[in-house]
């Protein structure tokens, strides 16, 4: 299937999954919602990632939280390793934990470890249960095989589904052929996995994932929506963005597009950067969502053309 094909036909069927709410006394819609898979579940079309608390004051975790909530934001996501977010976003979300989807990671690959890290970011979150947990940056294929192999996490995971304190079962990656395998080895439930025009149209990365992906009938989450490329040697350490380990895409216009070919695509969600001008951006964007058009496409594959990758295939 030719790439302009696919994404005429993934825009339509991502249209026809996005359910407006009635709008409220403010004026503009809520943020939409998609099902997520199989789940039975519907997520607004963005995240509040955990970065864009991380290092912020309490008080300023509470308002950011309070607003995303309040535009229609139900899915937050977060990770040990994002510094102090789990901290922030714990007491922040406390409020409308009960209304709201709770997505946490480990990079632990084995039982005993992810256990450990489980049960500390349970109470850090001050909740008794996650509903997505996700290995985290299933890079290597080695890093699959721990976790599926015998002690691996994957023992820790099912566990604790038992036990009620996780629902769903996810992974996240920045490999094609490390997500390939990990859809044929198991039936995870989500798929949290870099989806972005540079990345598809520069480097044919990213593509195949979402089809198998969606023959499966996974919830798809995207990441890197907001992506451009990466930072130069000079630019490491001096740029304005210190949430973003990448250039992210120019602000305000291609940044918004961005976001919006890939909510046009078959996916359910997008997290957006930590930043939090790109955040806000971000919800506006979603508040306004309407697919992107074929000109606007043009333009925003034009101005991808022999931009650096993020990642690559490793067989290229």
């Amino acid at each position: 299937m030719l790439r302009r094909d696919f994404l005429k036909t993934t825009a339509t069927a991502a249209l026809a999954k996005t359910a407006i709410l009635p709008v409220p006394s403010a004026g503009l819609p809520p943020i939409a919602k998609r099902r997520l898979g199989k789940t039975g579940v519907d997520l607004s079309i963005i995240a509040l990632g955990g970065v864009a608390v991380m290092d912020e004051s309490q008080e300023a975790a509470n308002n950011l939280v309070a607003e995303a909530f309040d535009r229609g934001i139900n899915y937050y996501d977060v990770a040990p390793s994002y510094g102090n977010a789990q901290d922030r976003l714990g007491p922040a979300l406390e409020p409308y934990r009960k209304r709201s989807f709770l997505a946490c990671k480990t990079q632990d690959r084995t039982r005993d470890g992810s256990r450990k890290e489980l049960e500390n970011s349970l109470r850090v979150l001050r909740t008794d249960h996650v509903d997505l947990y996700q290995f985290h940056a299933l890079t290597k294929m080695s890093d699959l095989d721990q976790v599926l192999g015998r002690g691996g996490a994957m023992e820790t995971f099912e566990a604790a589904r038992k036990e009620g304190k996780i629902r769903f079962i996810g992974f996240s990656a920045h490999s094609v052929e490390t997500a390939l395998s990990a859809l044929e080895r198991y039936r995870f439930d989500t798929l949290l996995f870099p989806i972005n025009f540079v990345l598809f149209s520069e480097a044919n990365f990213g593509p195949q994932v979402v089809e198998k992906a969606q023959q499966q009938g996974m919830g798809i989450l995207a990441l890197k929506s907001m992506a451009k490329t990466v930072w130069t040697d000079s630019e490491k350490g001096s740029h304005p963005h210190p949430k973003c380990w990448y250039h992210p895409a120019g602000f305000p216009d291609e940044a918004a597009l961005g976001l919006r070919w890939t909510l046009s695509h078959p996916i359910t969600a997008a997290v957006p950067p930590g930043d939090e001008s790109y955040f806000r951006l971000a919800m506006d964007v979603a508040q306004r969502y309407k697919p992107i058009s074929p000109a606007e496409e043009k333009t925003l594959l034009a101005g991808a053309a022999h931009s650096e990758p993020l990642f690559h295939l490793h067989n290229s």
